[in-house]
């Protein structure tokens, strides 16, 4: 089967994709077979490339934790009906804590197809029957373009932030899949949201699907516009992906009481914060990722009913996955970069 793989670790990624013939996996107990229709990148298809701390990664790796597709076959375990059902995958596996006598369980980790293990970039992969879900007729590459960033967006705001109809949001670097997804929800739910950018040109985008304000990052402390934007009051939650580069303007734009909700750090961990404000104004910082399968149902039911859809920058065919990962390594895109196989 064709994949589209990555060499050998390195900076930039996309010179070190190239697509390949693999052999076909097979389903092994409690997984299916799928047949890839549709694939969609992420930041952390660049993460892998580049290399990620304390992770042992083989090359040649086939990355993708987006993938849609129609079950092939099925591993023991597995009802034969999935055979011939159109799925798309939730990539987070969960990983149970081992048990220790009389010690509650520190909760549960996650195992990432596409990380961890063989992704979705190739016209056949596998994974657990519990991690994929019956879409029906719906758009493969529509549906995986939708679904990691807005299972990631829903957990940050429903279930971490756990915002409410007509409150406000400040959301950090409008153009990136996940940013756009938590625009659509918000809008969804009724709330007011203001969106920053350092491109005007992704802001006038934004505006254009629904932002009700749009604040053009300088490089600078843009919390005194968006105060300014909000009566001087401040947001109700700030949902941020960047990190370092913007976390002080986005914790001194909440308002009191406000929800500081993370889910990444693309710009770096090491941020200056302001304790003395969070005290004070009695604020909740949070920290997100991805989301179980209960939530996965949840946003896609959304997807199923029209409710919500995915922003999709470009689709590109397999045998060019090397511009897939260029162009989302350019940073020029505006919405979810997908491959169809």
């Amino acid at each position: 089967m064709r994949a589209a793989v990555i060499s050998r670790q390195g900076t930039p990624v996309a010179p070190n994709v190239q697509v390949v013939d693999l052999p076909e996996p097979k389903p092994g107990p409690g997984q299916v077979l799928v047949r890839t229709e549709g694939s969609a990148l992420n930041q952390l298809d660049l993460w892998v490339g580049r290399g990620l701390p304390n992770l042992d990664t083989t090359w040649p790796f086939t990355g993708g934790c987006d993938g849609c597709g129609t079950v092939e076959a099925v591993g023991t375990g597995v009802e034969s009906s999935w055979v011939g059902q159109r799925v798309v995958l939730n990539a987070a596996v969960p990983v149970p804590a081992p048990p220790v006598p009389d010690v509650t369980p520190a909760g549960v980790d996650l195992r990432l197809i596409g990380e961890h293990d063989p992704g979705t970039h190739a016209e056949k992969f596998v994974a657990p029957a519990a991690n994929v879900l019956d879409i029906g007729a719906a758009d493969p590459v529509e549906a995986a373009a939708f679904a990691l960033v807005h299972l990631t967006a829903w957990r940050m705001l429903v279930t971490r932030a756990r915002l409410q109809a007509g409150q406000s949001v400040l959301i950090t670097g409008i153009g990136g899949g996940v940013a756009l997804a938590l625009l659509g929800i918000c809008r969804h739910l009724g709330c007011t949201t203001l969106v920053t950018s350092r491109h005007q040109w992704k802001l006038d985008k934004a505006v254009e699907l629904g932002a009700d304000y749009a604040v053009l990052d300088r490089g600078e402390d843009f919390s005194r516009e968006v105060r300014g934007l909000t009566g001087r009051r401040g947001v109700d939650v700030c949902a941020d992906s960047i990190g370092k580069a913007v976390h002080l303007p986005c914790v001194k734009s909440l308002a009191r009481g406000g929800t500081f909700v993370t889910c990444g750090a693309t710009t770096g961990s090491d941020a200056v914060t302001d304790l003395t404000r969070m005290f004070w104004n009695q604020l909740t910082f949070v920290g997100s990722t991805m989301g179980d399968m209960d939530e996965f149902r949840q946003v896609i039911s959304l997807l199923g009913c029209g409710a919500l859809r995915p922003v999709i920058d470009k689709v590109f065919d397999a045998s060019d996955a090397a511009d897939a990962y260029a162009r989302l390594e350019s940073g020029d895109q505006f919405g979810k970069v997908a491959i169809r196989w």
